[in-house]
């Protein structure tokens, strides 16, 4: 029988929002890998993972997760992972790939499977997907993301807050990830394009340090890395005005 690797979305942190697929996936795999940048961290994939799997069935994996200046760092980086993810696959067959979010949405999973279906001749590679952090703030602080014939931008600021300020410019709903490290510039372009009155940030999302609050109350000090913003679009057209 062929390998088979599933990449599994487990939320942004709440275990509550893994879905009945998912939580299915991860038991039904014969070893569930979560991706770490250092082999002592457990991070959120982990934790959320925990709930539904013993322990023993849970394989850290260290991917340069944050590495994007040293490109022959960051390859050598994703090689090693790759090697081990196909190791595991030749022992066990069946590996679920624990990934916050969902699996296709910026997601460390996408280059994995990449790599391993180079490594792996005739493996299987599966999605289960995920909720997504905009998903998760947007039912937290009552931001509505999309509403009639609006059009919905998600963007990395890690492309810089550049690309949010053009994504601000234009029409429908602004979902900005991975902003912490840039606060300060986003702050800015929020109040230069007129959109910060209604935009909210939140982070730790369903965790014990859950931080959700009005971007108007950004001082400009960094946030957690994976820091969730949503502008909402203009609406002034009254209920349905966007239909």
């Amino acid at each position: 029988m062929s390998s088979r690797l599933v990449g599994v979305g487990v939320g942004p942190g709440d275990p509550e929002l893994v879905t009945v697929k998912g939580v299915n996936a991860l038991r039904e795999a014969d070893v569930v890998v979560v991706p770490v940048m250092d082999t002592l961290e457990r991070g959120r994939a982990e934790a959320t993972v925990s709930h539904y799997v013993p322990e023993e069935k849970v394989v850290r994996v260290v991917f340069a997760l944050n590495e994007r200046s040293d490109r022959g760092r960051r390859e050598a980086a994703w090689d090693a992972a790759g090697g081990r993810v196909a190791e595991l696959l030749r022992d066990h067959g069946g590996v679920a790939f624990a990934t916050i979010g969902d699996p296709n949405v910026y997601s460390t999973f996408t280059y994995l499977a990449q790599t391993i279906v180079e490594l792996v001749p005739g493996v299987v590679v599966e999605t289960v997907p995920g909720i997504t952090a905009m998903q998760d703030l947007a039912a937290r602080s009552g931001a509505v993301l999309t509403e009639g014939t609006e059009p919905l931008t998600l963007v990395p600021v890690t492309a810089g807050a550049t690309v949010l300020k053009e994504a601000l410019a234009g029409p429908g709903t602004v979902v900005a990830y991975k902003f912490g490290r840039q606060a300060h510039e986003v702050a800015g372009a929020l109040r230069e394009t007129g959109r910060l009155a209604d935009a909210v940030w939140g982070s730790a999302l369903g965790l014990p340090e859950e931080s959700i609050r009005p971007a108007a109350a950004l001082d400009g000090a960094p946030l957690p890395y994976l820091s969730t913003l949503i502008a909402p679009a203009r609406r002034d057209g009254g209920r349905g005005g966007k239909l």
